[in-house]
């Protein structure tokens, strides 16, 4: 059995914990990464020396680092649905995946704390305004994108749209005036009927707002 270590409120914890349902597997939740200082322990640090979350362990193997653990569950659990053998089809999806990591998910976690993580007496509007701005130019990218294809990951659901999709939901009701662009929009729409995404993604997190602490 799968066990998942981190915060369930936890961007890229809910990332691998999404796949995780929708590849409909037993896993175990472990709830670390709050303020009880449990990454610092001894048993933390030997699953992920880094002391960042998530970590998975399957039987005897552990994985750390979002995305290699979406490619290690995917490959491992997924394969027909998933992960494509060869590695050119591999990298329409790949390439997104990587994309959300290092363009997309910066702008939108720097969006949201600047915003919504932060209190209100302490914000500073005209940044705020700013990476608001390059989120919906970055945005913009991908609704070029699903204005030629179903899904981020081609014609059907797969690891880009994990990966790309697991912001949307807060970034478009954290209370900030955005745009929705009419691709992304319907792709968002189609998101929002898998009953993982509803599960996983689709939750409360008020709990984070004005908190500057984890």
């Amino acid at each position: 059995m799968i066990t998942l270590w981190g915060r369930t409120n936890a961007y890229n914890v809910q990332k691998v914990q999404w796949l995780v349902e929708e590849l409909d597997v037993e896993y175990e939740h472990v709830n670390v990464g709050d303020s009880q200082g449990d990454l610092d322990s001894e048993e933390f640090l030997a699953l992920n020396p880094n002391r960042r979350i998530p970590v998975i362990k399957d039987n005897a193997c552990i994985v750390w680092e979002s995305n290699t653990i979406i490619r290690y569950l995917a490959a491992t659990y997924g394969a027909n649905d998933y992960w494509a053998k060869s590695p050119v089809d591999r990298s329409i999806f790949e390439r997104w995946m990587d994309w959300e990591l290092s363009t997309l998910q910066p702008l939108f976690l720097d969006l949201f704390w600047e915003f919504y993580r932060t209190p209100k007496n302490k914000r500073d509007k005209e940044n705020i305004e700013h990476i608001r701005q390059r989120c919906e130019n970055c945005i913009g990218v991908l609704d070029s994108h699903l204005k030629k294809h179903k899904y981020v990951s081609g014609d059907k659901f797969g690891l880009g749209d994990i990966c790309v999709g697991t912001c949307f939901y807060r970034y478009f009701n954290m209370g900030i005036d955005v745009k929705r662009p009419n691709y992304v929009n319907g792709w968002y729409a189609q998101l929002s009927e898998r009953p993982s995404y509803k599960k996983v993604i689709q939750v409360p997190f008020d709990e984070l707002r004005g908190r500057l602490e984890f």
